[in-house]
């Protein structure tokens, strides 16, 4: 047998040995069920207070495919099906959903004509008993525009006359609304903060901040008493001519309260912060993320901000360059050492206040089609690739980063590539859905799991421990689990320490449970 072959069978006989003896994880396969729409997102899954779940879904029909109405499902404990309800609703720009208290909410962007504005309204339901109500918590006055709604990563568009965005803090306990309006000499920008029973906490009139910057909030974290919340903003220039060193941006953050608001900008020379995210831990607040030296999208290391509530002024500032073994994860001896097109995943604080976050290689391609009647036809390809893990300590040094080679692409639903975390007393699981049977070996020891091309998937686990150690399992075969799961979707039970996962295709389904 070839030298190379025999090295292969010992590298991954090792890593299944060692893989199986450290992560023990048990899983269950809920009854497959008929389902009556073939086509369908799922919208978000939530727990329903008894160990159950409920499951929102948008469904589509027709020889042209068009949205028709949201499936609510609700399982209990056991993962089997305890009802179903078709909310039937045509032509709704759909916003979010979220579970609370025994009700559903669907929250939606309407226009009304007659008043010449936008609505921001509830549908809310009781998952028991059926019956959906609508409650409008929001209108602004505007002219109708064609994309309102704000969804962008990287380019926000700000000359339409009317923008509005909303962000959920990690919980759904609570949700801000964005909205920016401007006619004539007539520029507004306003921020509106809701509890989920719709109880409106706070609202800050942001006007006096647009003057020479547009705003595109990304992130929130809101304090747990509900009196404070803190927004990060890409700032755009208004300026129309950049200097070859300038950026068209900054980012900043804003506190709002019920006395008002507060803002703090990070504009180091040299330095260009990305995809940072505001956190609370302990009596601090913290802004984590990436920068560049670059005025452009190619990043260098992680970055650590320390901010004094009171004051908003920045404690600490620190600037970590990617490590040697970070570079040596991701390109292994290449020349080529470019690292952009992070977008911020997920974050935890461990009980050390040591902080775990990651971010994933994300990017749109695009290209022209002919389709059977010899018409082009733009067709958009979504990349979902490398996964980055970061482990700061509590005072912003950082421990480690690692890469986890991955490379996925979509046309379709995403919920079945990219990837979701869990943390358990310190150590960061990622699951990832392949065909493929086992990694692909590189260079250095590097691993690349690789989407593949059959029909079936695997999932894959992999770990990395509290020093930053990688390891990983196949933990799901392809031959037990017939319908693709929706990997970067889950319901995760912390405290049960659990995660459930959809499983879909066609009108077949199920829900699979992992347990820690």
């Amino acid at each position: 047998m070839p030298t190379r072959n025999i090295f292969l069978l010992l590298f991954f006989a090792f890593f299944s040995v060692m893989n199986a003896q450290e992560m023990p994880v048990k899983y269950t396969f809920g009854e497959k069920y008929h389902d009556r729409y073939k086509y369908s997102n799922l919208l978000t899954i939530a727990p329903d207070g008894n160990g159950g779940s409920i499951l929102v879904r948008s469904y589509y029909t027709g020889i042209i495919l068009k949205p028709r109405g949201y499936f609510i499902a609700h399982y209990n404990a056991n993962l089997e099906l305890v009802s179903e309800y078709n909310y039937k609703l045509k032509d709704a720009s759909y916003v979010d959903a979220f579970v609370k208290n025994g009700q559903v909410y669907l929250l939606f962007l309407d226009y009304n004509y007659g008043k010449k504005s936008y609505e921001y309204v509830v549908h809310q339901s009781s998952y028991e008993n059926f019956d959906f109500k609508t409650q409008k918590i929001l209108e602004i006055e505007s002219d109708p525009v064609e994309e309102p709604l704000d969804r962008n990563y990287y380019n926000r568009n700000f000359g339409s006359g009317f923008t509005t965005t909303v962000l959920f803090d990690k919980d759904k306990s609570a949700f801000a609304i964005s909205a920016h309006h401007k006619k004539g000499k007539d520029n507004k920008h306003n921020i509106y903060v809701f509890d989920t029973n719709l109880k409106e906490l706070m609202h800050y009139d942001f006007s006096s901040e647009i003057e020479e910057k547009n705003y595109a909030f990304e992130n929130l974290v809101i304090s747990k008493d509900k009196q404070e919340v803190y927004l990060t903003a890409k700032a755009y220039f208004k300026k129309k001519r950049f200097a070859a060193n300038e950026r068209k941006f900054q980012y900043e953050l804003l506190q709002v309260t019920n006395e008002g608001g507060k803002i703090q900008n990070f504009a180091d020379p040299g330095k260009f912060p990305e995809a940072l995210t505001p956190l609370l831990v302990a009596d601090k607040v913290v802004c984590v993320g990436f920068y560049s030296n670059r005025r452009d999208n190619r990043y260098n290391g992680i970055v650590y901000f320390d901010i004094d509530p009171e004051t908003m002024e920045i404690n600490t500032n620190k600037y970590h360059a990617f490590s040697e073994q970070f570079m040596l994860d991701k390109f292994g001896r290449d020349e080529d050492k470019d690292i952009k097109n992070l977008v911020f995943k997920g974050v935890e604080v461990t009980k050390e206040n040591d902080i775990l976050f990651n971010a994933e290689e994300y990017f749109v391609t695009s290209s022209i089609q002919r389709d059977p009647t010899g018409s082009s036809v733009k067709i958009s390809r979504y990349h979902y690739n490398d996964i980055v893990s970061v482990k700061l300590a509590a005072d912003g040094e950082m421990l480690w980063a690692r890469n986890i080679n991955k490379t996925e692409v979509t046309q379709g639903d995403p919920a079945y590539t990219s990837y979701c975390s869990y943390t358990k007393e310190g150590d960061t699981f990622f699951f990832i859905s392949t065909a493929s049977e086992n990694p692909q070996l590189l260079s250095d020891e590097r691993i690349m799991f690789k989407q593949g091309l059959g029909r079936n998937r695997n999932i894959f686990l992999i770990k990395l421990d509290t020093q930053g150690k990688m390891s990983y399992e196949k933990v799901i075969d392809n031959q037990e689990v017939r319908l693709p799961l929706m990997v970067s979707m889950p319901l995760i039970n912390a405290a049960q320490e659990n995660l459930i996962f959809y499983a879909k295709r066609g009108t077949k389904k199920q829900l699979v449970k992992v347990n820690f």
